[in-house]
């Protein structure tokens, strides 16, 4: 599966960055290339057209979310990613399979 993600905290801190590093690494353990942006930071357009699904682990609103209105897009709190990353990354690619 290739993921294109956005991490963002209230202070951009602390959050976004485990945030990130968590879903690279349950996704990199699950044999999935991910892309993760900082703070909703301008991505790579390729990444984004090549991708399977959206991640948004979010605490507050990011602007540039249109780009990815024709992906799947998966909208959760940092906390979620920082405590179970490995286990959202399989909801999601359950979700997926059902949707083909």
């Amino acid at each position: 599966m290739k993921i294109v993600a956005v991490a963002a905290c209230t202070s951009g801190i602390a959050h976004t960055y485990i945030a990130k590093q968590k879903l690279i690494r349950a996704a990199e353990s699950l044999g999935h290339t991910i892309h993760v942006e900082i703070q909703g930071t301008i991505g790579v357009e390729d990444e984004i057209k090549n991708a399977d699904v959206a991640i948004l682990a979010v605490d507050i609103q990011t602007t540039g979310n249109d780009r990815f209105k024709d992906l799947p897009t998966i909208k959760v709190p940092t906390s979620v990613v920082i405590k179970a990353p490995k286990q959202l990354l399989e909801e999601v690619e359950v979700k997926l399979r059902s949707k083909k």
